[in-house]
């Protein structure tokens, strides 16, 4: 039995019940996969469902404002894609009055679509011949081939979707599609896989040469960076004894791009309690201060892809009030990094329950 059929009947036993599976519609299909890049289907799952429920066309899709759809994205990461999402369903809606492209060229004219996405949607709603080529496509097929051409350079993306291409099976491409990407996501699974237990160990030439923990290839991912975070959470009270603090928005390009913030200082190194009084008024016009502290006894490591953030919370306990200062409690309903969100949850958990 030839590579693509084992594939197909493998998924046809092995296959997940996945909301997005039911359906070929589309607007769903492209939500899930935006969704589901660089995310695992169990983590991106409960957000599809959610978009689902508040867009249930991308008609309400675009005429969501950009703080809803980042405030239902919150914890995705990778927020461009998110901005992305709703720049595109505002293309479909008014240049395409709705009707997504039926073709793989005309889906790659969409901002945030690239060939991964075109050709899924591409071939599972329309049938149209093309090969997906993901990260577990990358692995099934530079196991079973045995190639150690890295994945992450231009002439190993060439070449393995050439091979993909080469080795789908045009008649059922919407089941082979999901059904290798399944696979690998499954079945030739990053560590320890059942190599026992998989229907292609007899020709897989990793396996044979021992080369399963080795392959697929990667380059070196760039020196990642080091960055210094400081927010300042300003905390007061008004004449009705409510709690008021003050939040920002980030307009510049770079992480968290629209996203709100508490006031932010950004440092060479980490800062002691004296130089962050210091630093202040950098962030905080001149009000009474009367107490400052860390949240956090020691500083939180926040890992994305290309840089580290080394971020501390800083409160600052103030003696009078600011225009533009927002509840408290109303913090929450605004977009925010999952960094901040989490912090909120403590500090919030801190000042109303004790």
């Amino acid at each position: 039995m030839i590579f693509s059929k084992k594939i197909l009947n493998w998924y046809s036993i092995n296959k997940r019940s996945l909301p997005w599976r039911s359906s070929k519609d589309p607007y769903k299909i492209w939500l899930s996969e935006i969704i589901l890049q660089q995310t695992r289907v169990a983590q991106g799952t409960p957000y599809y469902l959610k978009f689902v429920e508040h867009f249930s066309t991308v008609f309400d899709l675009a005429q969501a404002s950009e703080e809803e759809v980042l405030k239902l994205w919150q914890g995705l990461g990778y927020y461009s894609r998110a901005r992305n999402l709703h720049q595109t369903a505002k293309t479909i809606a008014n240049e395409y009055e709705g009707v997504f492209p039926k073709t793989y060229h005309e889906l790659l004219k969409l901002k945030g679509v690239g060939d991964y996405t075109a050709s899924a949607i591409a071939s599972i709603c329309f049938n149209e011949p093309k090969a997906v080529v993901d990260g577990n496509v990358y692995r099934v097929l530079s196991r079973f081939y045995g190639v150690d051409l890295p994945i992450n350079s231009s002439k190993g993306v060439k070449y393995f979707k050439k091979l993909a291409e080469n080795v789908m099976d045009i008649s059922a491409i919407q089941d082979y599609n999901q059904g290798i990407m399944e696979f690998g996501a499954m079945q030739c699974v990053p560590r320890n896989p059942s190599c026992d237990a998989c229907p292609l160990n007899e020709s897989c030439v990793a396996l044979q040469k021992n080369k399963v923990d080795v392959l697929p290839v990667k380059l070196k991912k760039l020196k990642v960076k080091k960055r210094y975070f400081n927010y300042v959470v300003p905390l007061f009270q008004n004449e009705e004894k409510q709690f008021k603090t003050i939040i920002e928005q980030r307009t510049e390009k770079g992480i968290w791009q629209n996203l709100w913030q508490f006031p932010l200082i950004e440092s060479e190194k980490e800062l002691t309690l004296k130089s962050l009084k210091k630093r202040l008024p950098e962030v905080l016009s001149h009000k009474q201060v009367s107490d400052v502290f860390s949240f956090h006894q020691q500083q939180i490591v926040h890992k994305l892809s290309h840089q580290h953030l080394y971020c501390n919370f800083w409160v600052v306990h103030c003696n009078d009030t600011y225009e533009n200062a927002i509840l408290l409690e109303n913090v929450e309903n605004y977009a925010m990094p999952i960094l901040i969100a989490t912090f909120i949850e403590q500090f919030k958990k801190r000042i109303f329950e004790g």
